[in-house]
């Protein structure tokens, strides 16, 4: 469904038309244009199949989130995430805001959270692979590994099946690159994501739009990537720092068993 600009003529064309009483040729309804664009899908997909192909790879990203506070109020939130994954089993991540810093490491056999300003750590076996972890993450601790989705387009954990409009709005700029500008939404989500063009359809830019709140908070990122990265096996290795705590991660079961629990008495 591509973009069209409207010429002087078919524009004037256009409006005296519309100044004419309705015949039977006017008055016609013209059919609808196709919510899905399936070149915009097919985008997407051949993206998905690229980062497959992606063996080792650094990518940094500055990321910016809108926090909506209890007043309505939106609040714009800025960090710098730098991640260095090396499949099937290698990652390293280090995330830095105003508030917070976080290193995650997996080294193919653990995982380690670490907050260098308060010098605490969370060390929990890992499975064997990224993707494994990402959703062990999730499913047990109820945490999202930043920038998950480069490891899930082009897999069925995409839910590209979800999407219900998708379009392409036209060639764009990002950082210096050419690339592709694509608008999709599907339930609770409209999102953009601007694709390098060529050969290496990597992902530039994309901006996140929750509509099931209704101040629409966005959430966006600009990646930089870097395909050949030059990393030793230590750098995905955790070696605690002498003054270090180690704690424990809470599993989801636990906590929700707690809450359960601590409701239950409430109740009494």
């Amino acid at each position: 469904m591509k973009r069209a600009r409207l010429s002087a003529g078919l524009l004037s064309a256009m409006l005296a038309v519309a100044g004419q009483p309705p015949t039977m040729a006017n008055a016609q309804a013209a059919p609808a244009a196709p919510a899905i664009d399936s070149e915009a899908i097919d985008a997407l997909n051949k993206m998905g199949a690229y980062l497959r192909t992606l063996n080792a790879f650094q990518v940094k990203a500055t990321v910016t989130t809108e926090e909506v506070l209890t007043d309505g109020l939106k609040v714009q939130l800025t960090n710098t995430s730098d991640l260095i994954a090396e499949r099937p089993n290698h990652l390293r991540l280090d995330v830095t805001s105003d508030s917070k810093q976080r290193l995650f490491l997996y080294d193919g056999k653990t995982f380690t959270l670490f907050a260098p300003r308060s010098s605490m750590y969370a060390t929990v076996p890992a499975p064997a692979t990224i993707a494994e972890l990402a959703d062990r993450l999730e499913e047990k601790y109820d945490i999202e590994l930043p920038f998950v989705d480069l490891f899930r387009w082009g897999t069925p954990k995409s839910a590209v099946n979800e999407i219900t409009v998708a379009d392409y709005i036209g060639p764009s700029v990002v950082a210096g690159i050419t690339c592709d500008h694509y608008v999709f939404r599907q339930p609770g989500l409209d999102w953009q994501i601007w694709i390098q063009s060529g050969d290496f359809p990597l992902p530039l830019k994309l901006v996140l739009t929750t509509t099931t709140d209704d101040a629409r908070p966005q959430h966006s990122a600009v990646y930089a990537w870097n395909l050949a990265p030059s990393v030793s096996d230590d750098a995905f290795a955790f070696v605690p720092p002498k003054d270090a705590m180690k704690i424990s991660i809470a599993e989801v079961d636990a906590m929700r068993a707690a809450a359960k629990k601590t409701k239950a008495g409430g109740q009494q």
